[in-house]
């Protein structure tokens, strides 16, 4: 427990940090604004309510490439190495990036959904509604983020990382996001349930849209309880896999290493 309040408030102070800071600041209000201005376009089409969820969906699916990228950088610049030289640190790490990535998301999707549900007809939310939308996205991100640890942990670099983002594109495209898996061949139907991104965008639909929109959906049912059960899944296998990766990481981590790393990337910045 030691541990885990010391990485939760290593997470305040990061997030903290990422509304002080100008360069983020800007960045959290920029994209919803830009995603504001396509719903304002898209409000009167026919699939214009079905946007919302599935916009809200995608941006906290990222937040797996976003984890990701924060671990890479942090690798680089030598934090993780700190991180290592103290007991438990990795754990600690963990627990701040989980804090401060998801915080950040939310901030950033509360930004999108208030002024959405004005724009978007169709969208419905109640009592129930919220609290749909609010455990779905808990636990989502619980689920997604320790995989966006253990993703940015095989890279050594910035550079090389941002190969993550072509599969996570195409995990995004067969998961029923932005049209229904009923749309798609029976085999890629299985593979996009696998993944918890297609369980967060059902979840956000079940808490944003009418009952009736259901029948377009696997076993025409909002399947909450299978919701809870694939994200909680993968929140477990997530939170048990990611410290381990991170440590056997750590331990090939160094200060010639990072010292290496920094002056190979300054090299190719001059080039």
């Amino acid at each position: 427990m030691r541990i885990i309040r010391v990485g939760w408030q290593r997470g305040l102070i990061e997030l903290r940090q990422s509304f002080t800071n100008g360069p983020e600041l800007v960045s959290h209000f920029l994209w919803p604004l830009l995603t504001l201005v396509a719903l304002f376009f898209l409000r009167n089409r026919d699939f214009g309510s079905a946007v919302l969820p599935s916009i809200l969906g995608m941006n906290a699916a990222m937040g797996m490439v976003s984890m990701s990228q924060q671990l890479t950088a942090d690798r680089e610049d030598g934090t993780l190495l700190r991180a290592k030289a103290t007991p438990n640190g990795m754990v600690g790490y963990l627990v701040g990036k989980v804090v401060s990535v998801s915080g950040s998301l939310l901030a950033d999707l509360v930004i999108v959904l208030i002024p959405g549900l004005i724009i978007v007809g169709g969208v419905t939310i109640d009592a129930a509604g919220w609290l749909t939308l609010i455990w779905v996205l808990l636990l989502g991100l619980v689920a997604t983020l320790p995989i966006g640890a253990v993703l940015g942990s095989v890279f050594t670099s910035a550079r090389a990382q941002g190969l993550i983002q072509l599969p996570m594109l195409g995990f995004i495209a067969i998961s029923g996001i932005f049209y229904p898996l009923t749309a798609l061949p029976a085999w890629l139907e299985w593979i996009g349930q696998l993944t918890p991104i297609y369980w967060m965008g059902l979840g956000m639909r079940s808490a944003l849209l009418p009952d009736e929109a259901a029948a377009v959906e696997v076993g025409q049912s909002w399947r909450h309880l299978e919701t809870a059960g694939v994200l909680g899944l993968w929140a477990v296998a997530g939170l048990l896999l990611a410290p381990v990766v991170l440590r056997r990481m750590a331990r090939r981590e160094s200060g010639s290493v990072v010292a290496d790393r920094r002056d190979k990337s300054l090299r190719r910045a001059v080039r």
